[in-house]
């Protein structure tokens, strides 16, 4: 057993773990962190993804004792008290239907606009590309993302467009 400190949403956890444990059976298990699925276990599908000091991990891909001292945020603790405003827009923009990618799908894009608050619908494609959907087509994550990203996402695109159209 090794021992591993780490806060995850905001909580800290110090547990004595086994080497080989996944950070996402570790987030599951032993923190009760269950909005994170286990999805593939293979790294292709990116539903276990969650912020790992900041940045975008597949949780799956990391060993909890990798994460040890990290600040972890999962899609559970992503909103404070109310929804987050991509929770939000993935809500507003129907952009889920069975919901098993969506923690990682959120997850990945709140990361994206850590780094592109403003991004266009082609970096958001390419920002999520490492995120599986087998339900949606992915159209609607994208205005999803692009209405999160605020003025210069899709809701300033709609407003634009509809100012034009009352011109």
């Amino acid at each position: 057993m090794t021992k591993v400190s780490m806060t995850i949403d905001g909580v800290r956890y110090d547990d004595d773990v086994e080497p080989r444990m996944l950070l996402v059976h570790y987030l599951r298990e032993v923190a009760g962190r269950t909005g994170t699925p286990v999805g593939c276990d293979t790294t292709n599908c990116g539903a276990c993804t969650v912020l790992l000091d900041g940045m975008s991990v597949k949780s799956c891909s990391v060993l909890a004792v990798q994460a040890d001292g990290a600040e972890i945020t999962t899609i559970q603790g992503l909103a404070d008290g109310e929804l987050h405003p991509l929770q939000r827009a993935f809500h507003e923009e129907h952009a889920l239907q069975c919901g098993y990618c969506t923690p990682g799908m959120i997850m990945a894009a709140a990361d994206l606009l850590r780094d592109n608050p403003h991004p266009t619908e082609q970096e958001v494609r390419e920002g999520l590309e490492g995120n599986l959907c087998r339900c949606t087509g992915y159209q609607n994550i994208v205005r999803a993302v692009l209405r999160a990203a605020g003025p210069a996402g899709a809701a300033g695109q709609a407003s634009t467009a509809s100012e034009g159209a009352a011109s």
